[in-house]
């Protein structure tokens, strides 16, 4: 999809956000928007970046304007490319494109360097000697002002000749920092003195040994928005007590005052958004990489089989609000199923089998019936099933004793096959354990569906496949990572013993259609009666695909909470 498309796509809801751009561009102050987006290469984006994404480069698109990707590489001991290049992917395959403007904070290390000169001639910054804990104890409280560092009033010719040594290399880790020098008693603690830079003797992944000394990120974010001369610059809410610190750094500098706007970060139900926490999950291998189907990230819905459309429509859905609220995942599930709907080819497929032989069909017969590959769009066309004597439905379609309402086999009792024929059971097989092996039907040859040739009905409807021409494949049904609603929330106890011992099940004995046998890595269906599905791109091979559950055809887990209350 192109960029004209999405902006076709978009909603353009209206929010505060909207509306001070729009006042801005009413008034002369911009002529054209210019937003970014500032990932830190650190770890793979989640849901909650790609909300941000999609406001970022979707205002851009919507007003004409503009969109930066900046990575906030600042820090060298969590930073790898292998991150730098999943964020690019994801970033792409939800639809969006940065163009020429891909920029990093290292892009600015020398301009951050003579920024950071410029305020300790001015006697705005200053060298301290004091440990990172001497530093955390001196801070203060919200209610108690923090105390003056001893170094805090050094000459201006001394701090200019350390920070000097501490670019070159001249000192260990910890022995210097490099801090602005505000107000110890400000009731806002980002303004008591914060540091600016910190010696660190690590290779950085684009600059290499060029720099032993690196810019913390309240001194890089807001100098990088105003280099780049960002309009707009949108934050989430936790960074609304770091704006008065971004304009002290912008007006003691004198450069251009980019505007900085708060919005509530994406928070999801049954859903952890850390990525340290996620990182964790990865390294303790309590999932299958970065791109679990289970995990909240990009890559990991991806590989489930989210699309890119459903995650913007989420995103439009979810809006821009000004206060912290917590987004029941159920709507995300929604979204793909809507967007789905109208895409996926329908599809049968049986995930516990149960042989059905119909003893009144002949043994060598196969017939081909003409099956709809969508309802919801026609143009889609239609495929052909095999249909013969053996075939396989599902286990729950049978009851030996029927509860009220079951409208589906049971002895005695008829059902229809989607798109064949009416079938009546009249013989169950056992085995010696007493478990249902094996059911014989008759079929009635007259009932065969839109042939209009019977008044023969049957209340239920029910899928199958034919045993002579099935594919058996692995199918994987992914469920939520976690089984409580907020897995941070119970003090005392680690996120991790809320894990959902039933967030994956791997069917090995699934009988499927013969179509499925060539479908393609990434390819997405609807199993009739069950859900949509996914071939894996990471498991499948050629004529092998695994396929994984995207979502169920309704929201189940409703169900359970309810039973449960």
């Amino acid at each position: 999809m192109n960029q004209e498309e999405i902006k076709n796509e978009s909603k353009k809801q209206t929010n505060f956000i909207r509306d001070i751009i729009d006042e801005d561009l009413k008034n002369g102050k911009h002529t054209k928007i210019h937003t970014r987006f500032p990932p830190e290469p650190n770890g793979y984006l989640h849901i909650g970046h790609a909300k941000s994404i999609c406001l970022n480069f979707g205002l851009a698109i919507d007003y004409n304007g503009f969109c930066n990707l900046r990575f906030d590489d600042t820090n060298p001991t969590k930073e790898e490319q292998e991150y730098v290049d999943s964020i690019k992917e994801d970033i792409k395959w939800l639809g969006f494109d940065w163009q020429d403007r891909e920029y990093y904070a290292s892009d600015y290390f020398d301009q951050l360097y003579e920024y950071a000169i410029k305020l300790i001639k001015k006697g705005k910054a200053y060298v301290d000697s004091l440990t990172a804990d001497q530093i955390r104890e001196t801070r203060g409280t919200p209610t108690e002002a923090g105390k003056e560092s001893p170094y805090r009033n050094r000459s201006v010719e001394e701090n200019l000749e350390l920070f000097d040594k501490m670019r070159n290399g001249e000192f260990k880790e910890g022995d210097y920092v490099l801090r602005a020098k505000i107000d110890m008693a400000s009731p806002n603690l980002n303004m008591r003195d914060p540091v600016m830079y910190r010696i660190l003797h690590k290779s950085h992944h684009r600059t290499g040994n060029k720099w032993c000394i690196y810019p913390m990120y309240d001194w890089a974010h807001g100098q990088s928005d105003s280099i780049e001369r960002i309009t707009h610059s949108l934050c989430t809410l936790e960074f609304e007590n770091h704006r008065p610190l971004y304009d002290w750094f912008v007006q003691e500098l004198e450069i251009y005052p980019p505007r900085q706007i708060e919005f509530a970060r994406l928070n999801l139900s049954y859903t952890i958004m850390s990525k340290r926490k996620l990182l964790s999950l990865v390294e303790g291998k309590l999932v299958d990489g970065w791109d679990d189907p289970r995990m909240p990230t990009i890559s990991g819905l991806r590989r489930r089989g989210y699309t890119p459309e459903s995650i913007r429509n989420f995103s439009e859905r979810v809006g821009m609000a000004k206060r912290e609220n917590t987004i029941d995942v159920s709507l995300l599930e929604f979204s793909v199923r809507e967007d789905l709907n109208l895409k996926a080819k329908r599809v049968m497929a049986v995930m516990n089998p149960l042989k059905v032989v119909i003893t009144n069909y002949p043994d060598d017969q196969t017939e081909d019936l003409e099956a709809v590959n969508n309802p919801e769009d026609l143009s889609m066309g239609t495929r052909t099933l095999p249909f013969s004597k053996e075939i396989y439905i599902d286990r729950d379609d049978f009851r030996e004793v029927p509860p009220p309402k079951f409208h589906r086999l049971s002895p005695g009792k008829e059902v229809r096959l989607r798109y064949a024929y009416i079938i009546r059971c009249d013989a169950i097989i056992k085995d010696n354990s007493g478990e249902v092996i094996e059911l014989r039907c008759t079929y009635f040859a007259d009932t065969k569906s839109g042939s209009g040739t019977s008044s023969k009905k049957a209340k239920g409807t029910i899928h199958w496949v034919s045993a002579k021409h099935v594919f058996q494949a692995e199918v994987r049904l992914y469920d939520r990572l976690f089984s409580v609603e907020d897995p941070e929330g119970e003090e005392g106890k680690d996120f991790t013993e809320f894990l959902n011992p039933n967030s994956l099940e791997i069917l090995n004995n699934c009988k499927l259609e013969p179509s499925l046998k060539s479908a393609l890595s990434g390819e997405k269906f609807q199993f009739e009666r069950i859900g949509y599905f996914c071939v894996d791109t990471k498991y499948s091979k050629e004529n092998s695909p695994v396929f994984n559950r995207i979502v169920t055809l309704r929201d189940s887990w409703a169900k359970i909470e309810q039973a449960g209350k």
